[in-house]
């Protein structure tokens, strides 16, 4: 189908036969008396993305897509009519109880030999996409100084260590004036010790303190919590600068301290090369934000293609996002490769619904303003169009929040975070992801400075709109240009371009969003 007749016939699709619903595909949407396939005229204007009825429904009827009930109808709706939000009653949460666990045995697909890319080999045996230096925060109170010290690493120091990509410090808003020893003190607290030893990092440990802090750096990162990235030089604990320490006279003494104390660190790190390195050694993020009713149809039923054949190529991908996966809990748990994998399952997801019953909400809180006007009704069907990003192999792994994965922990992974964009990302960092794939209907600059970000459009315009914001275009694929496996293949090859070294949009505009660590303890 050519790029004209795509614009101009009138297009829905039906993501399965039994649907009683499907969304517009045109630019701009569809006027009420438009004539769709099946000889359907629309009794209103529908915008893009959003639903029209197949058939009659009457009040109480199922609505359903993807073959799944994404609502009960709130009033008779004849067909052609526009399924708006307003019209829809949520279904309820799937109880955690009999559940089917690890009951679906995953295709058998065939190991995907002979892929690799050009890569940074740590010595704990990780792999980095990226060679950079990165300054670890124990707290708030020394951003500044640190946001100072970075601006003159990279002027000052940073051209004289061509090898080495990037100077950042791990700025957050944690470390002080908080329950440091509540239970769940602990997520933050392991998040930003694992993010620290990102494999993006190369090994190289560098620590400012103010002094003061909760959050002391023999309790961010005790001695032998690290590997030494200089086996020559073993180490008591990490490089630390305190800023309180009585040698430091003045502001410019804290700066040159910093400076001078980066500069064996860049040199170690200047001294690695790219190597050849399997496909396996990729470990990849998955995510979505921003997200509209194409983001179910386009962007990630190809990342879904893309992380199989990664799991084939024995890499690793993790998918996320606890509230986009809450109602497809029955999918999870029978994928799980074993029943105590589904049950790490049902736990993480547990905890995570008395999380949200602590702050008088559930999972319905996460659709946005933007999800909404991108067709997107509720959770529920966001959901369905979320999990589609795993994929079809077994669920082999499952981390709770601010976990690392060890090396032994290959495969499809259950990283159970918030959904939200930055702390999800956060997490996968300190998972240890050393690739993020981000895909986007609505659009996002979203980017992180520790890791490149690969940004895939679910829609043309979007992706033509922002052309120098967009990586790929899988809008394509509703445009009956591309089929889901052949973009599939073209992000994982993407991928693998994206880890030998080649920039992405957020990289080359350094686009960096903060690091937002997931603090579910007291304030006080």
């Amino acid at each position: 189908m050519t790029e004209s007749t795509t614009a101009l016939q009138p297009r829905v699709l039906r993501m399965h036969p039994l649907d009683n619903v499907a969304i517009v595909v045109n630019d701009g949407g569809l006027r009420a008396g438009t004539t769709i396939e099946g000889g359907l005229v629309l009794r209103d204007r529908v915008p893009q993305g959003h639903k029209v009825t197949l058939v009659p429904l009457h009040q109480g009827d199922v609505v359903r897509r993807y073959n799944v009930p994404i609502g009960h109808a709130l009033q008779d709706l004849p067909a052609g009519c526009w399924v708006q939000e307003r019209l829809l009653q949520m279904p309820p949460a799937r109880e955690l109880q009999n559940l089917p666990m690890a009951t679906v045995p995953a295709p058998v697909q065939a190991p995907l030999a002979g892929y690799t890319f050009q890569g940074y080999r740590n010595a704990d045996g990780s792999v980095g996409t990226r060679n950079i230096l990165a300054i670890t925060t124990t707290v708030q109170c020394v951003a500044g100084v640190v946001a100072h010290a970075v601006s003159l690493i990279k002027s000052e120091l940073l051209p004289l260590y061509p090898q080495v990509d990037d100077v950042v410090g791990l700025e957050h808003s944690y470390g002080c004036g908080v329950a440091i020893d509540a239970p769940d003190a602990i997520i933050p607290i392991r998040t930003l010790r694992h993010i620290s030893l990102n494999p993006n990092f190369g090994g190289e440990v560098m620590v400012v303190s103010l002094g003061c802090e909760k959050l002391q750096p023999e309790r961010l990162l005790p001695p032998g919590s690290f590997p030494i990235a200089d086996q020559r030089a073993p180490l008591a604990g990490p490089h630390t600068v305190c800023l309180q320490d009585a040698q430091h006279v003045g502001f410019m003494s804290m700066l040159d301290d910093i400076v001078q104390s980066a500069r064996p660190h860049l040199e170690r790190l200047n001294a690695r090369q790219r190597q050849t390195v399997p496909a396996s050694e990729l470990v990849v993020g998955v995510q979505c934000g921003g997200s509209d009713a194409f983001s179910g149809v386009t962007a990630n039923p190809a990342v879904g293609y893309m992380a199989d054949l990664i799991v084939r190529a024995g890499g690793t991908v993790m998918f996320s996002e606890n509230t986009e996966v809450r109602d497809a809990v029955e999918q999870l748990t029978s994928r799980a490769a074993t029943p105590e994998v589904a049950e790490a399952i049902v736990r993480e997801l547990g905890w995570y619904d008395h999380y949200l019953e602590r702050g008088r909400v559930d999972r319905s809180a996460n659709t946005t303003p933007g999800n909404k006007a991108g067709g997107l009704s509720n959770i529920a069907e966001k959901a369905m169009g979320s999990i589609i990003k795993s994929g079809s192999s077994a669920i082999a792994h499952v981390l709770s929040p601010g976990e690392k994965l060890r090396p032994d922990q290959k495969g499809l992974v259950f990283a159970a975070t918030p959904a939200s964009d930055f702390i999800c990302g956060t997490l996968q960092l300190a998972a240890g992801m050393n690739l993020h794939v981000f895909t986007t209907g609505r659009g996002t600059p979203y980017g992180l400075a520790e890791c490149p970000v690969i940004k895939v459009a679910t829609r043309s315009e979007l992706a033509q709109r922002w052309h120098d914001l967009m990586d790929m275009n899988a809008g394509r694929i509703a445009d009956g240009e591309l089929t889901i496996d052949e973009a599939g293949w073209e992000l994982f090859r993407l991928l693998l371009d994206v880890a030998s070294g080649r920039q992405t949009w957020a990289e080359r505009w350094k686009l960096h969003n903060a690091l937002v660590l997931f603090n579910p303890a007291p304030i006080t």
